[in-house]
């Protein structure tokens, strides 16, 4: 009887049989199922993450081995005027995004929410920038904004007015990189505002009109509380794009070429543009990993104090 009990994996337990466990079979083809996942984190996430922060305390030019400095990298930072224009700019660049394109993509959603014909036609529309390549965008920007040819100056020499220099000039570059970034993003974010304004019930609109509530009255008292998540998200997501905006002003600006991308006189160069030049131009990887962290750790700062704020504004209903 034992040897049977033995070979059947089975044991007697109040007369009835009890089945051999599977517990570690069962881990080992989660463990298994995982494992590319895995692979990937380590090779791809957490192994570059580990070196860019060796790198950030160590002397690295890529042509010789990492020599460890401790914190000169950090101290030169402080001392380097161009970072700090550089991130003088980035905040710029995002004080003035952000508001800018939330609002403008709030108008749109509410507008294209309407129950009206052809509106899909439109949406299409301010979506078909957001999958253009930032290649494309140039070319529709330098017909607008060229200063010889383009129609914005065209139409200010019309109208009896100064032609601007556009990009070319110190004053206006962001403000106009701000503008095409908005343009080119704000399919995106009204998509998801589309979907927030969706997600809204309709019963509580007929209870508003039932009491007398207007057209205004109902945006401000149920469409801006029950879509504050989706404004929460796209904040936080707008924020975080700012802070790593790189190609559009490196092909605007530079045209390809990273010794012009920036200009005029620094006045668009901004934090991941300084990253990449210091890395892969003067080949100071040390350095570079060093603005990579402080970037992430303003990153990481500005988004706890967003969502320490959104508690106060944000309805999770």
């Amino acid at each position: 009887m034992e040897q049977t009990i033995e070979r059947t994996g089975r044991a007697q337990e109040g007369g009835r049989p009890v089945p051999k466990r599977r517990g570690s079979s069962e881990s080992r083809w989660g463990l298994i199922m995982v494992s590319p996942y895995l692979i990937h984190f380590v090779l791809f996430v957490a192994g570059p993450l580990g070196a860019s922060l060796y790198f950030s305390f160590s002397d690295y030019d890529m042509l010789n081995p990492p020599r460890w400095s401790g914190l000169d990298n950090f101290a030169r930072m402080g001392g380097d005027p161009l970072f700090w224009k550089a991130l003088k700019n980035t905040l710029y660049f995002t004080v003035l995004f952000v508001p800018l394109q939330t609002l403008l993509a709030l108008v749109l959603a509410v507008a294209l929410n309407q129950k009206l014909r052809g509106l899909k036609w439109f949406r299409m529309a301010h979506f078909i920038p957001v999958i253009s390549s930032w290649t494309v965008i140039l070319y529709v920007a330098d017909a607008i904004f060229n200063p010889r040819f383009g129609a914005a100056n065209a139409l200010l020499t019309r109208l009896g007015l100064d032609s601007q220099r556009w990009l070319q000039d110190e004053k206006l570059a962001i403000p106009l990189l701000v503008l095409i970034a908005v343009w080119k993003g704000i399919g995106y974010i009204m998509v998801i505002y589309l979907a927030g304004l969706q997600s809204v019930p309709g019963d509580l609109y007929e209870a508003a009109e039932m009491d007398g509530a207007g057209s205004y009255r109902k945006f401000r008292s149920i469409t801006l509380p029950m879509i504050s998540p989706t404004t929460f998200l796209v904040v936080v997501m707008s924020t975080i794009t700012t802070f790593q905006a790189f190609e559009q002003i490196y092909v605007l600006t530079g045209r390809g070429d990273m010794s012009q991308a920036g200009g005029p006189n620094d006045s668009t160069m901004v934090l991941m543009l300084d990253l990449y030049r210091e890395g892969f131009t003067f080949l100071r990887m040390g350095y570079a990993s060093a603005i990579a962290w402080v970037l992430f750790m303003i990153l990481f700062a500005l988004t706890m104090l967003q969502l320490r704020v959104q508690k106060k504004w944000v309805h999770y209903d």
